[in-house]
């Protein structure tokens, strides 16, 4: 199986990209897979939080810029694109990811830019005709509150999967100064977070196996899944 490539995209700046990107290397990382983040944003967030990265930490590659780049290397790569990115670039990223995750943040301006954004995403970008997994990841989020009932039914009003909420919390600031991910942290103090992860987890896994002709079997908490071909 070639390397498989994570996208996650919004164009409306500090929305999480660059933790969410973080987080997911990380994942795989500590579960072997070859992993490298792309990161094509001047920022360079992704790129500054693996120069923080311990040496004895499983490796991540990291990649800057539009140019080209030998996936053969990897088995999953996660492309952190700039919040403002035109048409053509969006459209070039969309053909190259085989799944794509929006993170939304729970406020009324956040979430305006996300409609508008995934209406982008979903016409210019021509993801329904690629067939293109796309799914909304609620990010930053704190439960029971007004913004955040707000958020879910605008989220559940979309024609796309609504499939976690990341909360609102220190760990992840704690994890990235250290050039680190939550999956890797002291689980006792993650746990919660963790658990959090697990439907984008799955779902991510699913497209991504049913993309490459295999159908994902039940797994255990291990999240390590049966595969078999699909004939």
């Amino acid at each position: 199986m070639g390397a498989q490539s994570i996208l996650i995209i919004n164009s409306k700046g500090g929305a999480g990209k660059s933790t969410l990107s973080s987080n997911l290397a990380s994942y795989y990382a500590q579960r072997g897979l070859r992993t490298g983040i792309f990161d094509f944003d001047r920022q360079m967030s992704s790129i500054r939080w693996l120069q923080r990265r311990p040496e004895n930490a499983p490796s991540i590659a990291g990649k800057t810029g539009w140019g080209y780049h030998d996936v053969k290397e990897f088995d999953r790569i996660v492309m952190d694109p700039p919040a403002q990115i035109c048409r053509k670039d969006l459209a070039t990223l969309v053909a190259r990811a085989d799944v794509v995750i929006v993170p939304v943040l729970p406020s009324p301006i956040d979430i305006h830019a996300a409609a508008d954004f995934i209406r982008d995403l979903l016409v210019d970008a021509k993801v329904r005709t690629k067939q293109k997994p796309v799914a909304v990841v609620a990010n930053r989020a704190r439960s029971n509150t007004l913004i955040y009932d707000q958020l879910k039914r605008f989220l559940n009003s979309l024609n796309i999967p609504f499939v976690a909420t990341i909360r609102d919390t220190q760990n992840y600031i704690h994890a990235s100064a250290q050039g680190l991910g939550i999956f890797e942290m002291n689980r006792s103090g993650m746990k919660r977070d963790v658990e959090l992860w697990q439907p984008l987890l799955q779902w991510i896994e699913a497209k991504l196996q049913a993309a490459a002709g295999q159908i994902p079997q039940p797994a255990g908490p291990g999240m390590r899944p049966v595969l078999r071909a699909v004939k």
